[in-house]
């Protein structure tokens, strides 16, 4: 007989963008007793959860509440929830996350329309909308902060040519989330998906979304209470135009989440616990304190990455702040840089996909990855690393560069 062992897995740096370290506070969190899903305590917190949602989305919808699953699972659960066979999608694609939006609206029957620009640039607006004037969508599905390529798209100006065109916003703001400006309401999106991997530094395995009256009409077009949870003498007609996932269906998950609390899934406990004091952690340190927190640290990192030598990836006017791309010395291996990151410092930074496989590292610095030793840190090894792989850098000078950062912020927040 097979005997295992206990768990006793590695401590490491994790400078990845997504998944990042948990805030050691959420895990604790997670360790609280199981309560029943109608429990009046765990319903209390079901409705904590979706007013932090409200602030951290900024946003006054009363529709904020997380699909359970991975972030992609938000994404699946608005695009099949309001898309009907041969609606026109229009998807402007900046990496490979533009694709899975394109993916997913093309499984569920969408008529899908897609712009692209060169990998490390993002959108003109105008250009987005003289698309959208050309073809005329329903929807309009955009990624905000695309970790494949460190690009942050700005979305204002399309939100509002959305709602002068009765056009539907949706928007994938899980790398942004938490770390970055979301502003839903003001940038009129009309349906957001965040993650919990990323910057709101909770293991991966739930997906906050947040979607407005002009979503909820459409669903409760589309809407189909299961025949087990029906009133047997209701009316049901049969529902040509019904939302062809189960699991997914916001219709149904409105209701779970309302005060009707009707009987979808059992929830994942455990990870609400988790998003709840994530959330928390989030709000007690305050948006703006926190993004400011997260540009601090990118500055340092982006100075000792420059000092050290090496080359940044993609137009830094358009640079999500919390992913850093690196372009990979001419004769370097990245992935054994990679490896001896890992084996010897116990660090993980991120390569990339599609035409940037193997031309760039990607460096994350999100929610409670993102502090001063952990910059520090993966400078120095990065450093040491190329030097053993025989890489031409300025030896010593991207922690004096990175520590001129930090040295210059103290004294400035001392005055």
């Amino acid at each position: 007989m097979t005997m295992y062992k206990d768990l006793d897995t590695s401590l490491r740096t994790i400078m990845t963008p997504g998944p990042v370290e948990a805030e050691p506070r959420v895990l604790r969190a997670m360790s609280t007793p199981i309560l029943g899903q109608f429990d009046p305590e765990f319903t209390d917190i079901m409705n904590e959860t979706m007013e932090m949602l409200r602030q951290l989305f900024q946003t006054d919808n009363q529709w904020a509440f997380p699909v359970d699953g991975t972030s992609r699972a938000g994404i699946e659960a608005v695009l099949c929830s309001i898309i009907e066979p041969g609606d026109r999608v229009l998807v402007p694609i900046y990496g490979r996350f533009g694709h899975l939006l394109t993916e997913i609206a093309e499984r569920y029957g969408a008529d899908v329309v897609t712009m692209d620009t060169t990998w490390g640039k993002v959108f003109d607006p105008q250009a987005v909308i003289q698309e959208m004037d050309k073809v005329k969508p329903k929807i309009v599905a955009m990624v905000h902060g695309e970790t494949s390529t460190g690009c942050m798209q700005p979305l204002k100006e399309i939100g509002e040519a959305c709602r002068q065109r009765d056009a539907l916003f949706v928007v994938d703001a899980v790398a942004s989330i938490g770390g970055a400006e979301v502003k839903v309401d003001e940038w009129k999106i009309d349906a957001c998906i965040g993650g919990t991997q990323k910057c709101l530094s909770v293991p991966s395995g739930m997906a906050p979304i947040t979607f407005n009256s002009r979503v909820e009409s459409i669903l409760l077009q589309r809407k189909k209470i299961e025949r087990g949870l029906a009133d047997p003498n209701a009316q049901q007609s049969r529902f040509t135009r019904m939302i062809r996932s189960n699991y997914f269906d916001l219709s149904q998950l409105m209701d779970y989440w309302s005060p009707a609390r009707l009987n979808h899934h059992t929830e994942a406990t455990t990870m609400l616990y988790a998003l709840r004091e994530g959330l928390r952690i989030v709000l007690d340190e305050g948006l703006e304190a926190r993004f400011a927190r997260h540009q601090l640290h990118e500055q340092a990192l982006v100075e000792g990455i420059k000092a050290m030598g090496l080359e940044l990836y993609g137009n830094p006017a358009c640079k999500l702040p919390v992913v850093t791309c690196i372009s990979i010395p001419e004769g370097v291996d990245g992935e054994s840089v990679r490896s001896m990151l890992l084996e010897d410092f116990h660090i993980e930074i991120a390569s990339s996909f599609g035409p940037l496989k193997g031309k760039i590292w990607r460096i994350g610095t999100m929610g409670y990855s993102c502090r001063k030793k952990n910059v520090l840190h993966v400078l120095g090894a990065l450093e040491a690393v190329l030097i053993r792989h025989g890489a031409p850098v300025n030896a010593g000078k991207a922690l004096q560069a990175a520590l001129d950062v930090y040295h210059e912020a103290k004294s400035k927040a001392a005055l």
